[in-house]
């Protein structure tokens, strides 16, 4: 869960070259001492490149390299067969051989010959690698093999609610978790409401005003088609990928009627459920799946579809501010392990399970048969551990459930 604020005010001084530590930037720690190569992917503009120098700048040595695949000429680096030549080349660039050296390189999915150098470099001469990339399902399959047991793979989402309020130099103060007053409350939902409609993607954040906002939010869809769809999708119907991927925001937090899809684009079954593949793998929507404790019976059923972040979904298709909601405490919750959702054969769901292990009910409005129903249901699954996502400030229903903010998932 998120830390829980109190005391809030803002600098309105914002600096389009300010970043902050990330909360992945922790996690990826740990593994700077280790041999492993340490891979970071995520859709397009949440931060990879940003969080990639931030390493570098963190690092205790000057013996490091940082490179951008984007280039021609790096490209054309790693793409020589003789690994000796790029271990040279390496030490051309000022990777001193007797000691370790550490490279950083960017975008290594448009270099498809990476991982066996890599591992080579590594394995002979000690050098640590980090690497980005924005496609996971080019990732996962290319470095399965080649990197086994010699790889870290992390995911950079868009930012949750306590980097966002970091980014815009936010400062507070910490009570015990879960105290609030509705003063409290309101001023956070000030910044809260800002988040879900425009979402956490770093440049969009720092973007004063709304035009700028949406126009930010314009130019990371564009990159994301032409560069996702267009460059590595090598889709026959382009135009009908760009078609699915609006329709897709306009339905977020529904379940996927992939035959209603097909008939609507004039496309076949597998052919959306290819496409759908594809974004979710690059990270353009997450797919919610039933949870069953029947694996079977899980794979039968729909799967719910959210956008990566609420301000591309509110961009894109306008959903109701209830939807919206939902899409941005998925984004939330998502970051903390696997999400399910759960419906009875004979009515009555619950909007997120995580891990199997806690409840989460979203409702703008909250009363008294919702707290019901979700006990009710939670019953029926043996999880002891739920609560009420709230939108509004909701101090009634506190001695009947628990009750969570947007803010705090």
């Amino acid at each position: 869960m998120c830390i829980v604020l109190l005391d809030i005010w803002s600098d309105q001084m914002y600096s389009s070259t300010m970043h902050i530590e990330r909360d992945l930037y922790k996690k990826i720690t740990g593994q700077i001492a280790g041999k492993e190569a340490v891979i970071i992917t995520g859709m397009r503009r949440t931060g990879k490149t940003t969080l990639l120098k931030y390493i570098m700048e963190k690092l205790p040595s000057s013996n490091k390299l940082f490179l951008d695949l984007q280039n021609p000429v790096n490209q054309k680096l790693f793409s020589e067969t003789d690994y000796d030549k790029i271990r040279s080349s390496l030490e051309a660039l000022g990777i001193a051989p007797k000691e370790r050296g550490y490279v950083f390189m960017d975008e290594i999915q448009l270099v498809p010959e990476l991982p066996q150098a890599v591992k080579y470099l590594a394995d002979n001469f000690g050098i640590k690698f980090f690497l980005t990339g924005s496609a996971s399902f080019y990732l996962k399959n290319l470095f399965s093999e080649s990197l086994s047991g010699r790889k870290y793979l992390y995911e950079l989402f868009p930012l949750n609610f306590a980097e966002f309020l970091r980014l815009k130099a936010v400062r507070i103060s910490l009570p015990v978790e879960g105290v609030f007053s509705e003063t409290v409350f309101n001023k956070l939902s000030v910044l809260y409401d800002e988040y879900v409609e425009y979402g956490g993607f770093p440049e969009v954040i720092l973007e004063e005003t709304p035009a700028g906002k949406k126009a930010k939010l314009g130019d990371i869809f564009t990159s994301y088609y032409q560069l996702e769809v267009l460059r590595l999708g090598d889709f026959r119907k382009n135009s009908v990928v760009r078609d699915l991927m609006i329709l897709l925001a306009s339905r977020t937090g529904s379940k996927l009627e992939v035959s209603g899809l097909a008939s609507d684009l004039g496309v076949s079954r597998i052919t959306i459920n290819e496409y759908l593949s594809f974004m979710e793998s690059t990270y353009f929507i997450g797919l919610v799946r039933p949870y069953s404790r029947n694996k079977n019976s899980e794979l039968k059923r729909m799967p719910k579809v959210y956008l990566a972040d609420s301000g591309l979904a509110n961009l894109l298709g306008s959903p109701e501010k209830g939807p919206l909601f939902e899409n941005n405490v998925y984004q939330n919750l998502k970051l903390n392990g696997t999400v399910n959702y759960y419906e009875k054969k004979s009515g009555g769901e619950i909007d997120f399970i995580l891990n199997g292990q806690k409840a989460y009910e979203v409702k703008s409005k909250p009363d008294a048969r919702d707290a019901a129903n979700l006990a009710d249901l939670c019953k029926i699954l043996k999880i002891s551990d739920f609560g009420i996502v709230s939108r509004s400030y909701s101090e009634e229903l506190k001695a009947r459930i628990k009750i969570y903010y947007g803010f705090e998932v």
